[in-house]
């Protein structure tokens, strides 16, 4: 089985594109697009494939012309192995957003920053010039880093001491790209970064949109106090609204910094004709688990001993369900997804949700064309794929 053929004033994520036939505002979508090999499936039987930006550029241009908001991609600098080489194979994250931002026309765009490589000067720079090639349509996802093989093998993992102190060295980090983006200039004095009258022009042309993933309560008071928008892993499977409580969570850490920080969950789909037919292919999934892959991914999970149960690494690396790092996953009709989707739309402080799909350019299709229209938070939507690609 392989991946589908690939020859084929923008909203942010939070910015409402319409209304519904109710009055509310549209469920935003975004596509977090496979910059590593075989996507979300740690499986023999799921889809095979390496990354390529010809692929991500077709599943883009389709997410742009079904009138998805935004696109996301994540960084990965080592993968699992295993006998499908899980995230062996990956693209890197800014000059494939770059590339994409020049043949994209809407579709807001999110490159991934490994904070442990890039410095806050630089990254503030990249984001500035793809600011530049999108006419606006850019922002920026920051991770601290959780896998120590990644960085270790550059020499570049700080110490386990790091897994504790993460998010205190994304705050300032997150303090020089602020300043740097909304003055041209940095002076912080930190523990982490010394600043000395750090420069940087042209800025973005509007304020950019900063992203973070964190569940845990060090990572929700560091979006709360810089971060936008917050991506809730979603959890179970057919449990769309699972995931309520880290958005309650969320909203007790804004209100103490009084910023408005939304939620986007982040989910699966596996859709079929019939809830019969979708539950097989996921069967079928499960059946073809990478057990190598999934064993180095428990191991990369247990190395941090000082996070608590609350964070998000725990629930990615439960070899439980790690088939597709413990993602929440929708799996059934067309009609049963659209109706969990809108679940997800229904809870307070979630703007949308980050999709992610067995097979992308089908499930874009299927999602497009037979899900979309079912939804009462995007019904509304009308829009068609756009021209297929070489």
């Amino acid at each position: 089985m392989t991946q589908s053929e690939a020859a084929t004033g923008a909203p942010s994520p939070g910015d409402p594109v319409g209304g519904t036939p109710g009055g509310q505002a549209a469920m935003s979508l975004g596509v977090f697009i496979p910059i590593g090999n075989n996507g979300w499936l740690l499986s023999e039987n799921a889809p095979q494939y390496r990354p390529s930006f010809a692929l991500n550029k077709a599943i883009t241009l389709k997410a742009e012309g079904y009138g998805f908001d935004f696109a996301l991609s994540m960084i990965k600098l080592r993968g699992f192995g295993g006998k499908t080489e899980f995230w062996d194979h990956n693209l890197e994250s800014f000059t494939l957003m770059a590339g994409l931002a020049a043949v994209t026309t809407r579709i807001r765009l999110f490159a991934t920053a490994a904070t442990l490589c890039l410095p806050p000067a630089i990254v503030a720079r990249m984001a500035a010039t793809i600011d530049s090639i999108s006419d606006g349509r850019f922002g920026l996802n920051l991770v601290t880093g959780w896998q120590k093989p990644e960085y270790d093998q550059m020499g570049l993992w700080p110490g386990d001491a790091y897994f504790a102190d993460r998010y205190a060295y994304l705050a300032e980090y997150a303090q020089v790209l602020r300043a740097l983006w909304e003055t041209g200039v940095s002076d912080l004095k930190g523990t982490y970064f010394q600043m000395n009258d750090c420069r940087l022009s042209p800025r973005p042309q509007a304020p950019m949109k900063i992203i973070c993933a964190g569940q845990s309560g060090a990572g929700l008071a560091f979006t709360a106090q810089y971060a936008d928008y917050n991506f809730c892993l979603g959890k179970g499977l057919n449990t769309p609204t699972a995931f309520a409580p880290v958005v309650d969570r969320l909203a007790e850490a804004s209100a103490k910094t009084g910023r408005r920080v939304t939620c986007y969950a982040l989910f699966m789909i596996v859709a079929d004709e019939t809830d019969a037919a979708a539950m097989a292919t996921w069967e079928h999934y499960r059946a073809g688990a990478d057990a190598e892959a999934i064993a180095w991914l428990g191991r990369q999970g247990a190395a941090d001993t000082t996070s608590g149960a609350d964070t998000n690494v725990r629930q990615l690396a439960d070899a439980a369900g790690a088939v597709n790092l413990n993602m929440g996953t929708l799996v059934g009709s067309y009609a049963t997804v659209a109706a969990m989707l809108d679940a997800i739309g229904a809870i307070a402080g979630v703007e949308g949700v980050l999709l992610v799909f067995d097979d992308f350019l089908k499930g874009l299709d299927a999602f497009g064309t037979r899900i979309q229209p079912l939804m009462h938070t995007r019904r509304h939507i009308a829009a068609a794929p756009l021209a297929e690609v070489a």
